[in-house]
């Protein structure tokens, strides 16, 4: 069926002008373009670009745009995660103005979720534009245009923004949503980013880097990027760039490429190809994800990319290299049990246990013999700098000055001492493997006779089906139920099946949040009530265990936390289920005009409450571990209530002050120096992250704006502290008052109280000192913000 689609759509548009004329232009009102005609579909006036129905597998179709090139190349779908049916499959254009793709005439996978049209004289039509922008118009204005809902190609003139983003395909055959991403971040600068199942990262622009060292700035508020059809590329965020061929007007497109990489393509009609004229990243081992887990990546052009197992591990899955390597020995003997095998010019990038100036290489050793979860160190030769890891992640091999030494037990490295690296060799089966689509389809009305056979057996059978189950409820043993009652009792809310929250969620359709732990999504609960449902990271976690967590979570009840409605846990599903909050998180809100100084203040007072209860009043105390604007929810009142506590650290009363951690936690910019030193953690660490986050609050400034040279966490944080303290040194030199003026984020406006804002200033810098025992507890910054108010 594919074959015969790309031939007749060939045929279609190389055959004569009289022929091609009838191909439709565009789509009116009560029309539709099906599945099952194969030349049904639009074309661009200049004939450089068509729309329609393009095949993506056996009986399955996304609606697309693509080049009327030889290969048909893709540019936009509209399904690509929702393929459809090849029979009674249609696009159709509502009289409502409404764009709406079926799955056999039954099923809605995509709508452009127009506004119905104001005016009965209001004509709407879908158009496919000589840029490739297919556009929904009525009474002159569009309505909905593809250019605003790109998938993994931008095209010239079409615009990037700070709402969208460019997610690469899974791989080169399937259109799905890949790992890759090409966006806008909180800094306003344009990034790549893996985002991948189990863990995400950053690798271009390097994270390394200050904006203004890789050429960008953070100082903009536009976020927009395009380039244009000679090839020039400009960003918001000063990102400049000219293709290779620049200067020629040519067909071009740019792609995030499944490998990760994005470049810049021109068609060359010459020999009928599209040439690379500029890529991002000119060494593809150092884009991350690309090996998965415990491998390395090596790179040769004559080859390409290669991945090899890191010595003591073997491949996980034959089929799929994102899988990685997994461990052929036990994750934590006796430390003498165990040596290093040492990798040349080999790196894995991140997840640090720590950092070690002035070590010998047996001292670092030493150090990562300490920990169960250390998986070797990188070991930086002259400048002495050790840096145990807990995860094997981003490696690669060749290109890296210094050498990279994995923790095998003693065994394994005898045998791998001659051939430390395993390299891949994938299993790629001679059939095409296929996964079914979980949907259903009702069939047509059958013989009325047979109909009523078919449904009195279907009756008997149920009837037989109850009758076993009754039996055997009589005859079951109680404890598993009675236990599960018991929990939901003790935690206070309720347990959901899996089946049910899928229900909820629309099959998880619509994304409000994610980070280190899941995705939360939007759902509906039966009883009508909206709810954020967080769909964890598949872990190796039992039951029993993720219960007894769940059930401390559950005693947490104070106004100013999120509350937590349900859970499940049902095979290798675990998820939570908290109330929706109307505005979302502080993060997504700072930097916009919605918070005024009562809000900012309300947001500020609150947050102190619900780390006060977490550390001092609960039933057990609790450290958060990880607070950031993003983790600061608000209600419609916006109204603060502290959420995730997926990082935190549960200890008994008796043992805040010896607290042990086996890795570091928390956000970079956010972290106090505790962390980075290895000093002992305590509720002080919420402190100092609460007076960063206050700050930002104030200021409107980003505390990951800033990076120094040895990457050192407490010096980012430090300058934003540093650099309100100089301001309020200045003014006080000067004998001026207006410091305040100078640091208040702009957007708040002139209306808020001045002796209030001191006292806020003052007392998120107390909460920021390096010195842990100069920090106050939470409630005593709850009592110094309540007490102005008292006052007045």
């Amino acid at each position: 069926m594919g074959v015969l689609f790309l031939l007749l759509l060939f045929l279609a548009l190389s055959s004569s002008p009289s022929s091609s004329s009838n191909l439709p232009a565009a789509l009116d009102e009560g029309s539709s373009l099906s599945v099952e005609k194969e030349i049904d579909f639009l074309v661009s006036p200049n004939r450089a670009f068509s729309a329609g129905f393009y095949p993506v597998g056996p009986n399955a179709y996304c609606f697309a745009i693509w080049f009327n090139d030889e290969n048909h190349t893709v540019v936009w779908m509209a399904n690509r995660d929702k393929p459809v049916n090849g029979k009674r499959s249609k696009l159709s254009l509502h009289k409502t103005g409404n764009l709406v793709l079926t799955d056999a005439g039954q099923i809605s996978v995509w709508a452009s979720d127009t506004e119905p049209t104001s005016s009965s004289n209001s004509h709407t039509r879908l158009q496919l534009e000589d840029t490739g922008n297919l556009v929904l118009r009525g009474g002159g204005v569009v309505h909905w245009q593809s250019f605003d809902w790109p998938t993994d190609t931008l095209l010239p003139h079409q615009l990037i923004t700070r709402s969208t983003e460019l997610v690469a395909s899974r791989s080169r055959t399937n259109h799905s949503s890949g790992f890759y991403k090409f966006h806008f971040d909180y800094e306003n600068t344009l990034r790549l980013v893996f985002d991948g199942i189990e863990t995400s990262s950053v690798y271009w622009y390097e994270t390394w880097l200050v904006s203004w060292e890789a050429g960008r700035s953070a100082y903009n508020n536009s976020r927009i990027a395009f380039f244009d059809s000679f090839g020039y590329f400009n960003s918001s965020d000063e990102l400049q760039f000219w293709s290779s061929d620049w200067g020629t007007r040519r067909p071009r497109r740019l792609t995030v490429d499944p490998d990760g990489n994005i470049r810049m393509y021109s068609l060359d009609h010459g020999n009928k190809t599209w040439q690379v004229t500029w890529q991002a990243i000119s060494k593809p081992c150092k884009i991350h994800g690309a090996c998965g887990a415990n491998s390395l990546c090596t790179y040769a052009p004559e080859s390409g990319r290669r991945c090899s197992c890191a010595p003591g591990y073997t491949m996980k899955n034959r089929r799929d290299w994102s899988h990685g390597c997994v461990p052929n020995f036990k994750s934590c003997e006796k430390g003498d049990q165990y040596d290093f095998i040492e990798l040349r010019q080999s790196e894995f990038y991140g997840y640090d246990i720590g950092f070690f100036r002035n070590y010998t290489l047996q001292q670092c050793k030493e150090e990562c013999l300490k920990y169960c979860s250390c998986k070797g160190i990188q070991y930086k030769v002259g400048e002495a700098y050790c840096y145990p890891k807990n995860m094997l992640l981003n490696g690669y091999q060749g290109g890296f000055e210094y050498p990279m030494f994995i923790r095998v037990p003693k065994i394994v490295q005898v045998s791998d001492r001659k051939h430390p690296l395993e390299e891949f060799s994938l299993d790629c089966p001679k059939e095409v493997l296929t996964t079914d689509l979980d949907r259903t389809y009702k069939k047509k009305r059958e013989n009325g006779t047979l109909r009523f056979m078919l449904w009195f057996a279907i009756g008997l059978g149920l009837l037989e089906i109850l009758c076993i189950i009754y039996v055997s409820l009589k005859t079951r043993q109680p404890s598993s139920r009675s236990k599960q009652g018991y929990i939901q009792a003790a935690a206070g809310f309720s347990k959901f099946t899996y089946a049910e929250l899928k229900k909820a969620t629309r099959n998880f359709n619509e994304e409000i949040g994610r980070g280190g732990g899941g995705v939360v999504y939007k759902g509906i609960l039966p009883d009508n009530r909206a709810a954020a449902i967080k769909r964890l990271n598949e872990a190796n976690q039992g039951e029993a265990e993720f219960l007894a967590e769940v059930s401390i979570i559950g005693r947490l009840n104070h106004m100013n936390l999120l509350e937590t409605w349900g859970y499940c846990a049902e095979g290798k599903h675990r998820l939570l289920v908290y109330e929706y909050m109307e505005h979302g998180s502080l993060a997504a809100n700072l930097y916009s005009n919605a918070l005024d100084w009562e809000k900012r203040l309300g947001i500020a007072l609150g947050t102190a409450k619900g780390l006060a209860y977490l550390h001092e009043e609960c039933l057990e105390w609790v450290l958060h571990c990880d607070v950031k604007p993003h983790n600061i929810l608000l209600d419609s009142n916006y109204q603060p209530k502290v959420a995730d506590f997926g990082l935190s650290k549960l200890l008994n009363r008796g043992g805040i002050g010896n607290s042990s951690f086996s890795r570091i936690r928390g956000t970079r910019g956010y972290m106090a120096p505790e962390w980075v030193f290895n000093l002992p953690i305590t509720s002080k660490v919420d402190v100092y992250s609460y007076g960063i986050v206050v700050l930002e609050l104030i200021t409107g400034r980003n505390p990951m704006g800033v990076h120094t040279s040895d990457d050192n966490d407490e010096m980012e944080n430090g300058r934003l502290v540093t650099w309100v303290r100089e301001k309020i040194h200045g003014g006080a030199e000067s004998g001026k008052a207006s410091w305040i003026e100078e640091i208040v984020d702009p957007t708040m406006g002139s209306e808020y109280d001045v002796g209030r804002m001191e006292v806020l200033v003052k007392v998120a810098l107390q909460c920021a000192e390096e010195d842990k025992d100069a920090r106050p507890s939470m409630s005593q910054v709850v009592d110094m913000l309540l007490r102005p108010q008292e006052e007045d």
